[in-house]
């Protein structure tokens, strides 16, 4: 099966780029000329030694130097083999962008091209990386067929992405998928997201001032948010839409503390009044009934076993 993968060179796109590489799926890797990422993606078409998860370098990954602009440009290529488009692109997701309605409006426009670009080039699934976002503040289990509220114009913008992907899907016989993902931590992970800046910080001995961490946290590794994306788009999962995210679910502090003992309990931290990211204060409580029934997911990679992998990778670059 060949696979379509837009935002390639992001955080879980390299890792779903990987995972699909690694279950023997040729990949069409579509990136940004000039992504910074993008030398990454050529190391893996090359087959340079570790940067080769599955034999990569035998022609299953294609890259394509494409704008999320330029998108419908694809159109003219032959890809006859195309049965799967994984739409990670995303424009200005960082926290600093996520109230920029002019940049996040722009991506609405983008995954639909994408959309019509993949029912055209003949693919027959379509998944959307959506986000924990769309449902706004939650005192509750975010469960997948509530209303959404959002707060910020990110995830408002990607439940506009669901509302006319949805029904433009049915017309272009294409089955839409639509997941909304929670908190994704590991390897490549930008510097100043909580658990890169942590890690960094503790094992440096430095000292970390945070908000009250109080409310409801859950994370998930990205090699297994990659695994289950891929399962979502690639197995027989309905059309419709599918929270992503982990099994352990507990106070933020719980996290930042079990944190600070595997980093050897260096450095400092402190629980305080620093104001929330964009989205406010967001307990995030994900429902996984529907993603579990679909796809059968028990968490493999406790959140534990990740912080271990990133230290030992961290105190790698270190020495």
């Amino acid at each position: 099966m060949a696979v379509i993968v837009t935002g390639a060179t992001s955080f879980i796109g390299k890792a779903a780029v990987e995972e699909c590489l690694r279950q023997g799926h040729k990949v069409y890797a579509v990136a940004r000329p000039g992504s910074a990422g993008i030398e990454r993606l050529r190391a893996i078409k090359a087959g340079n030694g570790a940067e080769d998860p599955a034999g990569a370098g035998d022609g299953k990954l294609k890259l394509l130097e494409c704008s999320l602009q330029e998108i419908e440009t694809l159109q003219s290529l032959s890809i006859p083999d195309a049965s799967a488009w994984l739409h990670l692109g995303w424009e200005g997701a960082g926290s600093a962008n996520r109230q920029d309605p002019t940049l996040q409006a722009k991506n609405i426009g983008y995954a639909i091209s994408a959309l019509k670009t993949a029912a055209a080039l003949g693919c027959t699934r379509f998944l959307f990386s959506g986000s924990q976002a769309e449902y706004g503040i939650c005192h509750s289990p975010m469960k997948e067929d509530q209303p959404c509220h959002p707060v910020s114009e990110y995830g408002k913008d990607k439940v506009l992405v669901w509302e006319q992907a949805k029904e433009l899907s049915v017309q272009l016989r294409i089955d839409y998928i639509h997941t909304r993902i929670f908190s994704v931590y590991g390897p490549g992970d930008h510097p100043w997201s909580l658990i890169s800046a942590c890690l960094d910080t503790f094992l440096k001995g430095g000292h970390m001032e945070m908000g009250p961490c109080t409310q409801q946290w859950n994370f998930l590794y990205v090699t297994e948010a990659a695994a289950l994306l891929t399962k979502l788009l690639l197995g027989k999962a309905p059309a419709g839409v599918y929270n992503v995210a982990g099994d352990d679910t507990r106070p933020l502090r719980d996290y930042i503390e079990e944190l600070h003992r595997l980093c050897g309990s260096q450095g400092t931290y402190h629980f305080g009044d620093r104001p929330p990211n964009a989205e406010g204060m967001v307990s995030l409580m994900p429902d996984l009934s529907r993603l579990k029934e679909v796809t059968g997911f028990t968490q493999q990679i406790p959140f534990a076993e990740g912080i271990r992998r990133l230290v030992q990778e961290k105190e790698g670059e270190y020495r």
